[in-house]
């Protein structure tokens, strides 16, 4: 519907070229389509913006045909377009399908997501928590524009983290490690040492450089059975989180090659040495110095990561790589790509990166069960249990738990903070993900209690204002995979869901006029909420 609008605003404007937008408004009075067309060319056209709105709104209405019911200016010079009682019927019909929202327009492409990364070696925290509940609606939404997503996570198994842990368990006389909580305290008491005492930090540091060697096979053995309990903990929690990824790597893989490219570009002059080290001067781009190889010979993430991208394009075909990481690494992204674009413009031109903000509880510590770390098991495994306070069956606790979590993080624009508050995170009173969920079990009993399919005869005048919201549905889905941003789906779902309760409020839809319509604008609803949830990997349960 917004190509065809575009097109019609294009027709319009005559050939004057102008960029516009084609927003759905968020009152649902000021039509289903908004313009901001005679803003945008006011001055090109040495015109007053309304008065060229009103020029171009007749215009328009012609070019949509029966596709308009009417096209109007409101305020300073926007145009304002209302769907016809056809059109939207043409919706409610492509709305009960299970297609309903797809698009086509990444179709063919095949486009690599990297998120969660974890490092093993540590407990999953809650930044990568919100790195994969964000990562997988991302992954969901590009998928559904048509394309291939392959999903990849990266992690740390060498580095000062992994030495501190493994230097812990051999001053512990450890040799076998039963799960991850037992490595996450060793690194813990590691990295306390590594700050108080020198000769630890010297130890540590030299225990360092050995596991980049990977010489010692006592050592090696211990470090992969601390990475394989670690990463087995990860796997429960993308189980319960509704995530696979098809790929994991490694720095321990990408380590060589990257130490090897940027050697070969500090040979070309793309970095420089100082003091020992191999920097890459980010000043010359308007950026930060960053090291990529220390002085001690050991590579940064930075290095990592050159070697990284280049692994990755050796082994996955693609269009384009999205990495997902906390707001914290901005600014190594941008000195990372800079580089990268020196020394391999193409592979940098199709990566980008987009980041969450921070984390943080209403009440602080979840329970003092989880110590002064908030864990990523931690946190969803207590929101599961308050979800199971009104839940009986652990299935449907899950199933609202995840919901709860999942909606507090992808309801906000990304890069932006949360504030999670565990008691609105769980409540049916309306911006939650269970209140979501509650109003697709609610229209799912309608139609599970209408029993039969039934013809529609019996259409109301106008159509419901619920119809015009769920027709909406297709640019909304579209909008978020252009901005990467999962947000304007919980946020249209929230609006949508108001408005089926109010629907169901008012309407007698078993018993009542227009029953076969009623049950049709059920179904529609049902089939946009349903792939709606499904774009933000929240669970749609069949009770509640």
């Amino acid at each position: 519907m917004e190509d065809l609008i575009r097109n019609a605003v294009h027709k319009a404007l005559g050939g004057v070229e102008v960029a516009f937008a084609v927003e759905t408004p968020t009152d649902a009075s000021h039509g289903d389509y908004a313009t901001n067309v005679a803003l945008a060319a006011a001055k090109s056209l040495g015109k007053n913006p309304r008065e060229l709105a009103a020029e171009l709104a007749p215009k328009i209405r012609e070019a949509l045909g029966e596709i308009a019911q009417r096209v109007d200016v409101a305020g300073p010079g926007f145009i304002n377009i209302t769907l016809s009682a056809k059109a939207v019927a043409e919706a409610m019909e492509a709305a009960i399908k299970e297609e309903w929202g797809k698009g086509i327009q990444n179709e063919g492409k095949r486009i690599v997501v990297e998120y969660s990364c974890p490092n093993p070696f540590k407990e999953m925290h809650v930044g990568h928590l919100m790195s994969t509940v964000i990562g997988e609606s991302v992954s969901r939404i590009i998928e559904n524009s048509g394309a291939t997503v392959i999903r990849d996570s990266y992690g740390g198994d060498v580095g000062p983290h992994v030495a501190k842990a493994l230097w812990a368990l051999q001053r512990d006389g450890v040799t076998d490690v039963a799960n991850a909580s037992e490595v996450d305290k060793a690194y813990a008491h590691g990295a306390k040492a590594y700050e108080e005492s020198e000769n630890a930090k010297a130890e540590i540091n030299a225990l360092n450089v050995a596991i980049y060697k990977g010489e010692d096979v006592a050592l090696m053995d211990l470090w992969r059975k601390c990475r394989e309990v670690c990463l087995e903990a990860f796997r429960e929690i993308y189980v319960v989180l509704g995530t696979k990824f098809d790929y994991y790597f490694f720095e321990s893989e990408v380590t060589p090659q990257g130490m090897e490219v940027v050697k070969d570009a500090l040979a070309k002059g793309v970095f420089v040495e100082s003091d020992g080290a191999v920097i890459y001067p980010g000043e010359k781009k308007g950026l930060h110095t960053l090291v990529f190889i220390t002085s001690r010979g050991t590579p940064t993430y930075e290095a990592k990561d050159v070697g990284l991208a280049f692994y990755k394009e050796e082994r996955i075909p693609n269009d384009a790589v999205i990495i997902e990481t906390g707001a914290e690494q901005v600014g190594h992204f941008k000195v990372f790509l800079a580089a990268l674009a020196e020394i391999a413009p193409l592979l940098a031109e199709k990566t980008s990166h987009i980041s969450h903000g921070l984390l943080t509880l209403t009440t602080g510590k979840m329970s003092s069960r989880l110590g002064n770390t908030i864990t990523a098991n931690g946190l969803l495994s207590e929101v599961i249990t308050r979800a199971g306070e009104k839940n009986a069956d652990p299935l449907i606790a899950q199933q609202v738990g995840v919901a709860a979590l999942k909606y507090m993080i992808l309801r906000q624009a990304a890069g932006g903070s949360i504030v999670y508050d565990a008691e609105k995170s769980l409540s049916l009173d309306g911006d939650s993900g269970p209140y979501l969920q509650y109003a697709l079990v609610r229209a799912k009993s309608v139609l599970a209690a209408a029993k039969e399919e039934s013809e529609v005869t019996d259409a109301p005048d106008a159509p419901y204002l619920i119809e015009r919201l769920i027709a909406r549905f297709p640019e909304i889905a579209a909008r978020a995979e252009r901005e990467r941003a999962p947000h304007h789906i919980a946020q249209y779902l929230t609006q949508l869901a108001g408005e089926w309760n109010s629907f169901y409020a008012k309407e007698r839809i078993l018993d009542g006029s227009h029953r076969s319509y009623k049950l049709r604008v059920a179904k529609a609803f049902v089939m946009t909420m349903t792939n709606g949830l499904t774009l933000l990997g929240i669970p749609a349960p069949e009770r509640m």
